[in-house]
């Protein structure tokens, strides 16, 4: 009898053991967001995730760039240029400081870049060695400007090319988004200027979970 009592005690146990695990693993575990919940955090998710048409560019190593070169990570990428007084450095810088505090495990599924609507001056070169001053992981892509602007108006990074100047130290109108495409090299969204560096971590951790 007390065999059988003490059975029933354990089981009992064993099975509360498995609900309160069950619990603890529900409130923990991050949780899909939904459209609004991602709006809330300044990433606009458009879907269905528009589909890039062909372009061609020149990466930081020199090597050629096309659309199929995004497929198999996330994308997050700025459209700058390298003597951009302000929102370029402080927008990379802020970059820099989400990809050293994302989850390795996170980090490792997304790739950084910024393309430059300055290609006058940004060479594959430059570009490397101003994006070293950042983040050593990051991606630089430049190019020819038609296929730099054919790129940028099919993911709403909107700029206004510079004409021939004399003058040297020009600036470049440009968006101050921050561009998402998926591991499908689709077009999923943006990040909304003014940017919150928590939010978009919280933004970026959310989207890298649901893909799996």
């Amino acid at each position: 009898m007390e065999k059988k009592i003490t059975r029933t005690i354990v089981g009992c146990l064993a099975f509360m053991l498995i609900v309160l695990g069950l619990f603890i693993n529900r409130i923990t575990a991050d949780k899909d967001l939904s459209i609004e919940e991602f709006k809330d955090l300044g990433a606009y998710i458009i879907l269905p995730n528009r589909k890039l048409e062909g372009f061609v560019l020149l990466d930081s190593n020199e090597g050629m760039f096309i659309p199929e070169d995004f497929n198999g990570k996330w994308n997050i990428l700025f459209f700058g240029f390298t003597f951009c007084p302000d929102i370029c450095p402080i927008t990379m810088s802020m970059l820099s400081a989400i990809e050293s505090d994302l989850e390795e495990k996170i980090s490792d599924e997304i790739n950084f870049y910024m393309v430059s609507v300055d290609p006058k001056r940004d060479t594959p070169k430059k570009l490397k060695q101003y994006l070293r001053s950042f983040n050593k992981n990051f991606i630089g892509l430049t190019g020819e400007l038609d296929q730099i602007y054919k790129f940028a108006t099919q993911v709403n990074a909107p700029f206004m090319p510079v004409a021939d100047t004399s003058d040297p130290y020009y600036t470049v109108d440009h968006t101050g988004s921050i561009v998402i495409l998926s591991p499908e090299g689709r077009y999923a969204g943006f990040f909304r200027t003014p940017h919150n560096k928590e939010n978009i971590i919280k933004a970026l951790n959310a989207l890298v979970n649901q893909n799996k």
